[in-house]
């Protein structure tokens, strides 16, 4: 074989498995994701248990499906910036995750499907026209987060008796900040009890925020919505530990921190199940007639550990009602 011939050869079998890998990629979907933190570790338990929902109904990521990950770290513009990103990448599916990104999603396309995550109140906040008739190019599941409040109160009430002065941690920049608020404070009320709102812009005046609670003389802390206050729960929990203030979240994610108390849907399932609703869509369901999806299951999850800091009796009966003890 002369010189040239074997150059060429050995060029065109280097050159093979890359053009045999362009064409097998051919076709394969690309689903955007828009988190709302800054990188992949801030978003866990999330982040894998996703990318596992999505191996679960048979995705695996450079096989037969890609994405796209972006993480806007919960600054308003980067959210418009990186869903416009998304959108001009030409993505076959979008995945929003919490109340703040579906909207800057949905403002960037009209056609792209859309698969929101964490939503307390898609209805109201004009994202579907109704849960069982989505209607347009989204649809998803949603957190009924404002109507467990009530029962928030309720358990905070049972293990702190004079129970008269509650704190609502809130970030004003969440879409349903202020349904929720109105929704607790109704629940407050009809339990005899006053809802203090505080409100957390940045993660750097939580300090200040519960120096004001303490100034204030609140008995217990409710969290409110949204991936700020998500970002900062280990911290929110060395607060309210440090300031004596018995605290319900919202997720076992957001317990283990360190709160007292939890009471919601298991979010790592609902995450988990996110991909089922993206396959049909792949396969040709349009989102307008998926039903937006809520969860029927809560959790109570009470972590002895800070009762026992914050010198907090729980009965008996009250652990046996948990759906998990902390020790």
């Amino acid at each position: 074989m002369r010189r040239r011939d074997f150059i060429r050869a050995v060029a065109g079998s280097a050159a093979w498995p890359l053009s045999a890998h362009a064409q097998s990629t051919i076709g394969i979907p690309t689903v955007g994701v828009l988190w709302h933190a800054g990188n992949p570790q801030e978003e866990q338990p999330y982040f894998d248990a996703l990318i596992q929902g999505f191996k679960d109904v048979g995705y695996i990521e450079g096989r037969n499906i890609r994405f796209e990950h972006r993480f806007p770290n919960e600054i308003p513009d980067r959210f418009r910036q990186m869903a416009a990103e998304l959108v001009a990448l030409k993505v076959a599916v979008i995945v929003t995750v919490g109340n703040v990104t579906a909207p800057y999603a949905k403002e960037a396309t009209a056609s792209i499907p859309i698969v929101f995550l964490f939503v307390a109140d898609p209805v109201g906040l004009k994202l579907v026209n109704t849960l069982a008739r989505p209607g347009g190019n989204i649809t998803g599941q949603a957190l009924l987060g404002t109507d467990l409040n009530a029962k928030r109160f309720e358990l905070l009430r049972e293990l702190v008796p004079q129970l008269t002065r509650v704190a609502f941690l809130l970030n004003p920049a969440e879409p349903s900040a202020a349904t929720y608020l109105k929704e607790g404070q109704a629940a407050a009320n009809a339990l005899q009890l006053t809802v203090l709102p505080f409100e957390l812009r940045s993660l750097n005046e939580m300090e200040g925020v519960f120096e004001r609670m303490s100034q204030a003389g609140v008995q217990a802390l409710v969290l409110g919505p949204g991936g700020l206050v998500f970002q900062g729960r280990s911290n929110i929990a060395k607060l309210a530990l440090m300031h004596g203030i018995p605290t319900c979240g919202w997720s076992r994610e957001t317990l283990v921190s360190g709160l007292l108390l939890s009471y919601g849907p298991n979010q790592v399932e609902m995450v988990r199940h996110t991909p089922t609703l993206v396959d049909k869509i792949l396969r040709g369901a349009k989102p307008a007639d998926l039903p937006v999806q809520q969860p029927t299951r809560f959790q109570l999850i009470v972590n002895e550990k800070t009762a026992k800091s914050l010198k907090i009796n729980i009965p008996g009966p009250f652990l046996l009602r948990a759906d998990e003890v902390i020790e």
